[in-house]
């Protein structure tokens, strides 16, 4: 049995158009994001063979898995793929192609039982045989739809199997290749994205808080331009006083409920993404501290074809109000300095504004 086992093979559907029609650096990452997330929900023991583009090759050793617990890690890897897609969706800030579309992004999963054996290279464990080559030929189908689980006779001989969800309808084909026939068995799982329960997103509470003091300023650009200069937190070191770096912790893109550290020049503070919204020509994005005692309040508005302007409101929570306040003109200072190297910034984004400025009209 050493050289027989499971080949098990996540393949993001899409990712060729979503590739070839949006921006590249966000589908990157959105991808990378969506390959980690596959990784994380392996429950069964896979070990990973290699990522293969826009799929995961993963194997293991062993018996016949059982289908049951073949199915549960399906169904877990699916939910959680899609759980991330419609999260993402609801929460994020960017309007660019490859974020607007990422939530129509499907996965498939193809499983198949047999020989093949493996060599290192580096870090990874490459696989060789026949039976490799039929799970990979598989990936290419008749079947529509792209939400599917793929079983094949090495696996499943029945056409019909029971003890799985009632909705399921199992189908069968063949694929014809050049060595011979493959029969399979195939069930669609778009059903299952009616189970994903989302937890509600962070939620901004400006009731318990008290304006210290606002900062305004106009300038020659337009309102995305403005947001990604002032919102990337790629770029928030390069202007905001006080921060030498930014390091975000937990995603790849910027959503509400991101989790960041900034590195200030004396320490460090977490602070987490606490609002995010738009409307007609406005943009409102706020981030607040993890003990919740100050949250900073962005306001970018259109004002012209070519001038945009940037509010920022700092509150201060009112059990806090007395501690910070004392600190209130330094940090007024602070925000009226940062605005001025914002200038800088802003000449240095490039981005397809034509593009952003329709998602924002359609939004």
């Amino acid at each position: 049995m050493e050289n027989k086992g499971l080949l098990f093979i996540p393949d993001i559907s899409g990712f060729t158009r979503f590739i070839n029609e949006v921006e590249i650096d966000h589908s990157r990452l959105i991808i990378e994001e969506l390959l980690e997330i596959i990784i994380n929900s392996n429950s069964i023991g896979l070990e990973v063979s290699e990522v293969e583009g826009d799929a995961i090759l993963f194997y293991k050793y062993g018996s016949e898995p059982d289908l049951k617990e073949l199915y549960a890690q399906v169904e877990k890897m699916f939910k959680e793929f899609h759980k991330d897609l419609i999260a993402y969706d609801a929460r994020r800030y960017c309007f660019c192609k490859a974020c607007s579309t990422a939530v129509d992004l499907s996965l498939k999963i193809i499983t198949h039982y047999g020989e093949f054996t493996g060599y290192k290279v580096r870090n990874f464990n490459k696989l060789l045989g026949k039976d490799v080559i039929v799970a990979h030929q598989l990936l290419k189908n008749n079947i529509d739809q792209h939400e599917y689980w793929l079983i094949t006779d090495s696996l499943l001989s029945e056409d019909s199997p029971k003890g799985f969800k009632d909705w399921m309808k199992w189908n069968s084909s063949i694929k014809q290749t050049e060595s011979g026939e493959i029969p399979f068995h195939y069930t669609q799982l778009s059903t299952l994205k009616e189970e994903i329960t989302l937890q509600p997103a962070p939620s901004i509470n400006l009731v318990n808080k008290t304006k210290l003091f606002s900062v305004f300023k106009e300038y020659e650009t337009d309102l995305i331009t403005l947001f990604h200069a002032a919102g990337d937190l790629n770029h928030r070191s390069k202007w905001l006083e006080g921060v030498k770096e930014v390091e975000v912790l937990n995603h790849y893109l910027p959503r509400v409920g991101m989790r960041c550290r900034f590195i200030m020049e004396n320490g460090e503070e977490g602070i987490y993404s606490s609002s995010y919204s738009y409307s007609d020509n406005t943009i409102e994005f706020s981030e607040t501290d993890e003990q919740d005692k100050v949250t900073v309040y962005n306001t970018l508005r259109q004002l012209a074809n070519n001038r945009t302007s940037l509010r920022i409101d700092y509150y201060v929570k009112n059990e806090h109000k007395e501690e910070i306040s004392n600190l209130g003109k330094k940090a007024k200072a602070k925000y009226l300095q940062s605005l001025e190297n914002l200038s800088a910034v802003i000449k240095e984004i490039k981005l397809p504004i034509q593009d952003f400025q329709s998602m924002i009209n359609k939004g």
